[in-house]
C-alpha cells in the first residue's frame, strides 16, 4: 500500500501572519520599512556591509552584473551544474555564458578549469555555492585577480553556509540570495544582493526602482513635497513590504532551520554509510554546509537507473529529485554549441536528491531510507 509522507509545515505561522497584518494596517504594500528591516537582518547575519532586497535572485544578480558593466560582447564563466537561472541572468545582460566542468566532490565550479576557458572577451566568473556548499573562493579569486576579472557569487540556495570562518554573502564579491519557496528561508519569492561595495549598493537601490533618485519609503516619509529625479535606466525589481515582513520573521528562525537541516543531514550520513550503492556528500575542512539539498552519488554498485529510482520512490510516496545541467538544455545547446563536460554529465546521470526539510521527523526520514534501500537492493518491483 502506498504510504504518503505528509507535509507538516503550514504556509505561515501565527507570528508571520501577525507581521503581515501589521504591514497591511500600516498602509505599506510596496517597498517600505519592513524591507529595510529585512535588509538589515541579512546584512547583520552575513556580515556584509550592504544588503539590497529585490524581486528574485535573478534580478539581484542581473543588477550586480549590469552595474559592473557586464553586457553584450562579454563572456562570463560559470559551472553548468547549476540552476538554469544562473545562466539566464548572465544572458539577460547580453553577455554569453561559458560553461565549464565541476569538482566531483563539492558539485561546484572546478577552479582549475577557469583559466583554460578565458578568452579576450572574458569579463567575469560566476561562482555558484550549489546546494548549500560554498565554492572554493580562494582559488577562484586567485585566478580572477591574475586575469583582472570580476567575480560574482550565486548563493541562491546557500544562506547560512560558511567558508573558512566567514558567512557566504561576505566573501568579497557581490552575492545573490533567493527566498523562493524551496530555499533556506522564504518570502514566497524574492531575492537579496549583498555587497561591501558602497557604490554598487547605492546604484542597485536606484536601478531596482525605475532609476529614481529617491526611494518610495523616503518620499512617503517626507514632510512636504520631495522632488525626485530619474537618473538612469531602471527596472521594477522592488520587494514588497509584505514579503519583507515575512523575511524579518524568517530570519529569526534561521539558526533553528539550519541546525535542523544539518542534524538531518548528519543522520542521513550515518544511516546511508552502510549502503555501498550510495556515496554521501563531502564537506571539506573549514566549510559549513547549509544543506538546502541533500545530494548523493549513486556508485557503480548501484544497478538501478536513476529514472527507475525516481519512479519507484515516487510510487512509494517519497519525492526524490534529479539534477538539471545547463549546457544540455535546448536553448543553451543552440546558443553555445555542443559541449562535453564529463563530470557534470555523470552527475546528471548518477546523483539523487533525497527529501530534506526542517519539519521532517525521524520517522519520515527512516521511511525515506528504508524505501531507498528497498529500491536499490530489491529493485523497482
Amino acid at each position: 500500500m502506498k504510504t504518503e509522507i505528509p507535509i507538516t509545515r503550514p504556509l505561515f505561522d501565527d507570528r508571520e501572519i501577525e507581521a503581515l497584518a501589521q504591514v497591511i494596517r500600516s498602509g505599506w504594500v510596496t517597498q517600505g520599512p519592513k524591507v529595510a528591516e529585512f535588509e538589515k537582518a541579512v546584512s547583520d547575519y552575513t556580515g556584509a556591509r550592504y544588503a539590497v532586497a529585490t524581486t528574485s535572485w535573478s534580478t539581484a544578480m542581473f543588477l550586480a552584473m549590469h552595474i559592473k558593466g557586464i553586457g553584450p560582447g562579454d563572456e562570463v564563466i560559470l559551472p553548468s551544474f547549476t540552476c538554469v537561472a544562473t545562466a539566464n541572468a548572465i544572458r539577460a545582460t547580453g553577455a554569453m555564458p561559458v560553461f565549464v566542468d565541476m569538482d566531483r566532490r563539492t558539485f561546484n565550479l572546478d577552479p582549475n578549469l577557469i583559466e583554460p576557458a578565458i578568452t579576450p572577451r572574458t569579463k567575469a566568473v560566476m561562482a555558484v555555492h550549489y546546494y548549500g556548499m560554498a565554492a572554493d573562493m580562494d582559488a577562484i579569486n586567485a585566478v580572477a585577480r591574475r586575469h583582472n576579472l570580476w567575480v560574482f557569487e550565486d548563493a541562491a540556495v546557500a544562506l547560512g553556509a560558511s567558508y573558512q570562518g566567514k558567512k557566504v554573502g561576505n566573501l568579497g564579491a557581490p552575492t545573490g540570495f533567493s527566498f523562493h519557496g524551496r530555499k533556506i528561508i522564504t518570502t514566497g519569492d524574492g531575492g537579496m544582493l549583498t555587497t561591501n561595495d558602497e557604490e554598487l549598493a547605492a546604484r542597485a537601490r536606484i536601478v531596482r526602482s525605475h532609476g529614481v533618485s529617491v526611494s518610495d519609503f523616503a518620499r512617503h516619509q517626507a514632510k512636504g513635497a520631495l522632488i525626485q529625479d530619474y537618473v538612469e535606466l531602471g527596472y521594477n525589481f522592488r520587494m514588497t513590504d509584505l514579503q519583507g515582513a515575512v523575511g524579518v520573521e524568517q530570519m529569526k528562525k534561521l539558526p533553528l532551520i539550519l541546525s535542523r537541516r544539518q542534524a538531518l543531514a548528519a543522520r542521513y550520513d550515518e544511516m546511508l554509510a552502510e549502503m555501498p550503492e550510495v556515496e554521501t556528500p563531502y564537506v571539506p575542512p573549514g566549510y559549513e554546509h547549509s544543506y538546502q539539498t541533500y545530494l548523493v552519488w549513486l556508485t557503480p554498485k548501484c544497478r538501478v537507473s536513476l529514472e527507475d529510482i525516481l519512479k519507484a520512490t515516487a510510487a512509494r510516496g517519497v519525492s526524490c529529485r534529479h539534477s538539471i545541467i545547463c549546457h544540455t538544455q535546448p536553448f543553451y545547446r543552440k546558443l553555445c554549441g555542443e559541449l562535453r563536460l564529463p563530470v557534470t554529465e555523470e552527475a546528471a546521470r548518477r546523483t539523487l536528491a533525497l527529501p530534506l526539510y526542517p519539519q521532517m521527523t525521524e520517522e519520515e526520514q527512516n521511511y525515506v531510507v528504508a524505501t531507498l534501500k528497498d529500491v536499490l537492493v530489491g529493485g523497482t518491483r
